[in-house]
């Protein structure tokens, strides 16, 4: 476990997954065993959304690419390169075509291994301010590799009546658990504010795109997306790829309690 501490706050962070964030002692992530969903958070990579209607298949420009639900990023174990009281900074690195467990298998899907047509190398990074938490995500990989981000984190929910807020926009919880597996699209967003006890904002750099997804009443997942996966067609969902440049890309994330 790797902790972190600045003034009023504390970040606990398992292997790369953020599973608490205290403001003042107030618990602004969904913990581990409440009703709702069995992690606090994750990122869904190289893919976004479901694959099983193709046949957990996924084009590329190389080849057919395996893919379950959210990708192959979440099989695979983050490894900790650096850590400080303020920071800390995890990596994953996969190898092109290398097979990856299934976890869904045999239960939800009948693909035992997965495997994707590029390698990349993929950093979480925090970083705890005064002003709130940031999680940077850094893809590392070849020219031109096709990729989608979405980064999946469950908030703990207090009142009766949270609302979420998105520019002049106001969305209660019953809007959100209305949509069900499919999320809740919020497009051309890079801000959102969860209005709760206290207000949870989430600001980001790159994504453009919320997704809010939540089956219970006391957790709600906000999530920035690059592509929202329920816009096409699964045999399409190449559609979302965008591709790596000649540097690495950046996407952030900024968390603050007030």
């Amino acid at each position: 476990m790797v902790i972190l501490q600045n003034g009023n706050q504390t970040v606990k962070i398992d292997k790369g997954e953020l599973v608490g964030y205290q403001v003042d002692g107030h618990e602004v992530i969904h913990q581990k065993g409440s009703p709702g969903w069995r992690s606090s958070d994750t990122e869904m990579f190289p893919i976004i959304g479901p694959t099983s209607e193709a046949h957990f298949q996924v084009q590329t420009p190389r080849d057919i690419a395996i893919m379950d639900q959210h990708g192959i990023l979440r099989e695979l174990d983050y490894e900790l390169e650096s850590s400080s009281a303020l920071s800390a900074v995890f990596k994953k690195e996969y190898k092109e075509r290398s097979p990856v467990r299934n976890s869904k298998f045999p239960e939800k899907s009948n693909k035992q291994f997965l495997f994707y047509t590029y390698g990349f190398l993929f950093k979480k990074q925090f970083l705890l301010t005064e002003a709130g938490l940031e999680i940077s995500f850094v893809v590392s990989g070849e020219r031109d590799m096709p990729f989608m981000l979405g980064y999946h984190p469950a908030f703990k929910l207090y009142s009766e009546n949270p609302t979420i807020l998105s520019g002049n926009r106001e969305i209660s919880l019953k809007e959100v658990l209305a949509v069900g597996s499919r999320a809740y699209k919020v497009p051309d967003c890079e801000k959102i504010v969860l209005k709760d006890d206290k207000e949870v904002t989430i600001e980001t750099v790159g994504f453009q795109n919320f997704m809010l997804w939540t089956e219970v009443e006391n957790m709600i997942c906000l999530e920035p997306i690059t592509f929202y996966p329920y816009d096409v067609e699964q045999r399409n969902l190449n559609d979302g790829f965008q591709f790596l440049g000649n540097e690495d890309q950046v996407f952030k994330v900024k968390i603050s309690v007030s």
